[in-house]
């Protein structure tokens, strides 16, 4: 299938507008459904629970809701998979990939850096999961009878460190993996082609893009799709259709927020390379020519999203975010104005200590997510941020 370019992010999800007789996506915010007898709610029913992706009555809005099914082709077509699932939350469309596939054991295997809550949820066990972190090269010893899945995240969070899908799935056999691509998009990378079972993404991030939904969707096949619409029927974890209208409002703009940000975003990394204030930058394919391969075999650009160590550690980080004025200083990242946090004390805080120093999130470490902002504003304000830290820690000295 053809990549997500912008042909495909305006029309995908809409090509019955015209029939329909509408230009703008329609929305449907009923709860329930009227049956036309009982039959066809029992048959409705009856398919709806057993994970079908549509039938001839919706019956209730936690088994199906038309905005959603429109936004999931939407999204299947982007990622280039037979379906999509879409959820309340990125963790909550973890959560179901777990259930759905407990049937295959209760053993995971996955590589840090991942998400921080991603991290927490599978290491507590609270799912009933037995969890093996493992580096990428040693995935196919630690693949069990028992393994559900094979999880990664590429680019990874916070330290933006590219894993090679091809080679994971080929160490992973028949088990089945799951990408984590919420830095990268369907715009920059796309999973499935390279041999992965289900795309995971935070739909809160850059496919919504504006700071102002929360989602998560599963790209996979159609198999799959079934299982995990079965756990999100009983779990009750249906996105909600106006967030499902804003993602799809949001998809033609997708590809031109993804370039103008990633353009910004290089710019930027190239500029706290060469900055004595800044240890280190993190940035796929930065001064590693391993990386830099890679990236061109898998990917179409590094991305929005960037790290750093700031020197002088936690304090000067600390100094950095109270001081920067036109970035805002919160967690999350893919929204249109840019954002910058400090993950060893927000996104990554669940994380064990040395769990965190094992994978690089050292306590100087700052992420920033590049939004559309002029590259010279922006410039000003980490300048103006990184020297008043600077300063300050003159000053202690």
């Amino acid at each position: 299938m053809d990549k997500l370019n912008h042909t495909m992010g305006v029309h995908a999800g809409r090509e019955d507008l015209r029939e329909l007789g509408v230009h703008a996506l329609p929305l449907d915010m009923s709860t329930t459904y009227p049956v036309a007898s009982l039959e066809q709610g029992t048959q409705s029913l009856d398919e709806l629970v057993a994970g079908k992706s549509e039938a001839d009555n919706p019956v209730y809005a936690r088994l199906f809701n038309p905005g959603v099914a429109r936004y999931e082709k939407a999204l299947a077509a982007a990622e280039g998979a037979q379906a999509a699932v879409a959820f309340s939350s990125g963790m909550a469309a973890l959560t179901a990939a777990v259930l759905a596939t407990r049937e295959r054991g209760n053993h995971i295997v996955a590589v840090r850096p991942i998400y921080g809550t991603t991290d927490h949820l599978l290491t507590s066990g609270l799912l009933g999961n037995d969890i093996s972190w493992v580096e990428p090269h040693a995935i196919a010893d630690a693949v069990r009878d028992d393994t559900a899945f094979v999880l990664i995240e590429t680019p990874g969070n916070p330290t933006l460190e590219l894993i090679d899908i091809a080679d994971v799935v080929a160490q992973s056999g028949d088990v089945p993996v799951i990408v984590d691509s919420t830095f990268a998009t369907p715009v920059l990378q796309r999973p499935i082609e390279h041999g992965a079972a289900m795309v995971m993404h935070s739909a809160t991030k850059f496919l919504g893009g504006h700071g102002d939904v929360i989602a998560g969707i599963m790209a996979c096949s159609e198999e799959w799709a079934a299982k995990l619409r079965q756990v999100r029927v009983a779990t009750g974890a249906l996105l909600h259709p106006w967030a499902a209208y804003l993602l799809h409002r949001s998809l033609p703009t997708l590809k031109l927020r993804i370039e103008r940000a990633q353009a910004v975003a290089g710019e930027l990394v190239r500029r706290l390379a060469d900055d004595p204030r800044v240890e280190r930058v993190y940035y796929p394919g930065l001064d590693d020519q391993d990386g830099k391969d890679l990236l061109e075999r898998q990917m179409d650009g590094p991305g929005c999203v960037l790290s750093f160590d700031v020197v002088g550690g936690y304090a000067n980080a600390a100094e950095v975010i109270s001081r920067v004025r036109l970035m805002t200083p919160a967690v999350s990242l893919g929204s249109v104005d840019t954002l910058i946090q400090h993950p060893a004390g927000l996104t990554h805080r669940v994380v064990d200590e040395n769990d965190r120093a094992d994978c690089g999130i050292r306590e100087g470490l700052l992420r920033l997510s590049v939004g559309l902002e002029e590259v010279e504003d922006l410039w000003a304000d980490l300048d103006q941020a990184l020297s008043a830290a600077g300063q300050n820690r003159s000053q202690a000295a």
